[in-house]
């Protein structure tokens, strides 16, 4: 893999990306709908069960950020809507934090007191930390290596690995001193953050991660055997593979699994492939790549936490800000089901600084909620999402997912997913003229036997007219600082409406979805 190629394009502020949507369209193109496509849903028939595994964890901007009322408020909204349990974010050994200095004799100086603050503040909220182990305190690093974020992290390797066994040491005890271990048991500690990118300077990366990964391991497992740990937390569902046997020949402590995909990513960088994999596609395709070789590995029962993932990893309005996102995450969940324990989306909020300070509402950042407290369409999407059940049901339908809840009630996701590539192929930002593209309204038949239920369909949607305040945004001129009175009017105009009600006919519904709807259909 060449480093300078695939330095993720979040990074960097995109300026050549425009508010342009998807949904632009003549009203020819969406009011034609396509020929209607018949699902059968047997009420009865036997399922499996439906594990909420995307809305267990989420990503966030750094550690600090989260002392912040912005991020505070965002991380409550969407607890609130999905209930998720961790939260991850890079940094809690950056200088900022001031958890590791040396004296003048240059002898280890601990400061907990920003990261008790830190910690104190998700549990309060509900949430519990998805530790990552990162990155390389100032004092600590064998050189000085400025990652090009904002916050210029340090990501070169320790000067002395004693002492980072240390830092390890004393940071998971006093964990465990102040919360106790049965609450720090329930954490996960994940050693690093894709260190096969140019966030880890060791040379060769992989034989540097892997001492870096043992004495973490080690030092975590002699405070406590019951701390979680695990690794590599590569991009492009990298190194899982060597990463087992490396801990297995070396009798190295695992616990779990960890990488990333985005949806952009290229098929040579994850497959080593020259496919055109869609981004509707590419996502679960890595994710079933690191699940099966776990399954073929020495340790073939190691969870796999999936702990970043987003439809792209560039800012990309037309993609992360817009209604896409519904469709997108309706078709993820469809596919990923049964291949992963948890998948951490990137991210809840845009309160967010790896660009650099952000500079208006919508620019393409990865967060379901924009600054100044403004669902966005994934925002909505999410808390459709969250009303599935907990057994899914098969249908033949790759647009529709049927699930059932423990009352026997039926909850329905439908999509009409419309897939905008840009004329270079995944890796390749969305621009203007290739947005601005055909799309059709997408007619879904639904046919419901053995119902012994409910015979109305409460129906929600996310689209260009529910729950999107581009519109509104729009038409406010698309101020670059909305005021107090003009943020209110956005996030009100984000507001889910209530579901439409619709009588079932001989146990059937006809739905027309316009291009990047998602519905929700619950059946009482």
């Amino acid at each position: 893999m060449q480093m300078g190629i695939r330095i993720r394009a979040r990074y960097v502020v995109l300026a050549v990306l425009s508010l342009v949507w998807i949904e632009r369209q003549s009203p020819a193109q969406l009011s034609t709908p396509q020929p209607a496509r018949e699902v059968v849903i047997d009420a009865t028939a036997r399922a499996h069960p439906f594990l909420h595994f995307w809305e267990q964890m989420f990503g966030s901007g750094r550690a600090i950020l989260s002392l912040r009322d912005s991020y505070r408020h965002d991380l409550r909204e969407v607890k609130q809507i999905t209930g998720f349990e961790y939260v991850r974010f890079h940094a809690i050994f950056h200088d900022e934090v001031g958890v590791y200095d040396e004296d003048a004799q240059s002898h280890p100086q601990f400061n907990f007191s920003y990261l008790d603050q830190i910690y104190d503040g998700l549990l309060a909220s509900g949430v519990r930390p998805f530790v990552e182990l990162s990155f390389m305190p100032k004092k600590l690093a064998a050189q000085e290596v400025l990652h090009p974020f904002w916050y210029h992290p340090n990501v070169s390797p320790p000067k002395d690995w004693n002492k980072w066994d240390d830092l390890i040491t004393q940071f998971s005890k006093h964990l465990v001193e102040r919360y106790g271990i049965d609450e720090v048991s329930q954490w996960y500690f994940e050693v690093w953050n894709e260190p096969n990118l140019d966030f880890w300077a060791g040379q060769p990366k992989q034989s540097t991660y892997w001492d870096l990964y043992d004495h973490t391991a080690r030092a975590l497992k002699q405070v406590s055997p019951r701390l979680r740990v695990g690794g590599p937390a590569t991009a492009q569902a990298a190194w899982a593979d060597a990463f087992i046997r490396h801990c297995v020949e070396n009798n190295v402590p695992l616990d779990f699994v960890s990488s990333h995909v985005y949806g952009n990513d290229r098929s040579t960088d994850v497959f080593g492939t020259d496919e055109k994999i869609p981004r509707d596609q590419m996502v679960c395709r890595a994710v079933k790549k690191v699940h099966d070789q776990i399954r073929s590995s020495p340790l073939p029962d190691l969870p796999l936490i999936w702990t970043e993932y987003n439809a792209s990893y560039f800012n990309e309005p037309a993609i992360t800000d817009s209604v896409y996102m519904g469709p997108w995450m309706a078709d993820t969940i469809r596919q990923c089901d049964g291949l992963t324990e948890m998948m951490s989306y990137w991210t809840f909020s845009d309160v967010f600084e790896e660009q650099g300070v952000v500079k208006q509402p919508f620019y393409g950042g990865f967060g379901l909620i924009a600054e100044g407290g403004i669902p966005k369409p994934s925002y909505n999407a999410f808390q459709l999402l969250h009303r599935l059940g907990d057994e899914r049901v098969s249908v033949d339908s790759d647009s529709v997912l049927v699930t059932r809840r423990k009352d026997g009630s039926l909850v329905v996701a439908a999509w009409n997913l419309i897939s905008p590539e840009p004329a270079g192929g995944a890796g390749t930002a969305l621009t203007e003229p290739e947005l601005i593209k055909g799309g059709q309204t997408k007619t879904i038949h639904l046919r419901f036997e053995h119902l012994t239920g409910g015979r109305r369909a409460y129906i929600s949607l996310v689209d260009r007219a529910h729950g999107d305040a581009h519109p509104t945004y729009e038409k406010m001129g698309e101020p670059r600082y909305p005021t107090q009175e003009q943020l209110k009017s956005l996030q009100q105009a984000a507001e889910l409406p209530p579901p439409d009600i619709r009588e079932l006919s001989n146990g059937e519904l006809t739905l027309d979805l316009v291009p990047e709807a998602l519905a929700v259909i619950e059946i009482k």
